[in-house]
């Protein structure tokens, strides 16, 4: 099992690369759906990084495929134009569990 990337900006992938997560960096929403229908059929990769801008744009592809609990996992990162709220772990807990913290 291996981590992945799929990036809107060539910094991110850059910076993963050098740990040595390999990726791609894709431009438009089309290229973004072909990324993401490559990287959920192929069985080596065990999480899947996508920054938070792309997850937007693809959120009716992802969202289920988070949801349903297969290989790989898919794991939302920030970039430096993040656009994550300050509460975001709260929120994301109280969507997928249900509790108020």
């Amino acid at each position: 099992m291996r981590y992945f990337v799929i990036s809107d900006n060539t910094d991110t992938q850059v910076g993963l690369r050098l740990a040595g997560i390999e990726g791609v960096v894709v431009r438009s929403r089309e290229e973004a759906r072909a990324a993401l229908n490559e990287a959920f059929a192929d069985p080596t990769i065990g999480i899947l990084l996508v920054t938070e801008r792309l997850a937007e744009q693809c959120a009716d592809q992802l969202a289920p495929r988070k949801m349903e609990g297969r290989t790989p996992l898919v794991v939302e990162i920030p970039d430096r134009q993040g656009v994550r709220a300050q509460d975001s772990i709260t929120k994301y807990i109280r969507e997928a569990i249900g509790v108020k913290l």
